[in-house]
């Protein structure tokens, strides 16, 4: 497996076409993981205490219209 900077080295080498490949790919799989984590946040509960503070704060009137 490439390490990371072998990687950097093709991905420097791409023609601009192959670039913009590149970044759309990497924006959607990278999206991808940052979803996955998320989920696993919510399911191990790691986000309960900030929702319960910002429920909290909301029901107290402590918020601002956007």
């Amino acid at each position: 497996m490439p390490n990371v900077q072998q990687l950097e080295k093709e991905v420097s080498g791409l023609a601009n076409e192959q670039l913009q490949e590149f970044r759309a790919w990497f924006e959607d799989f990278d999206a991808d993981a940052w979803d996955k984590q998320f989920e696993d946040d919510v399911r191990e509960g790691r986000l309960d205490d900030i929702a319960n503070i910002a429920i909290s704060d909301f029901k107290k009137g402590h918020f601002k219209k956007l």
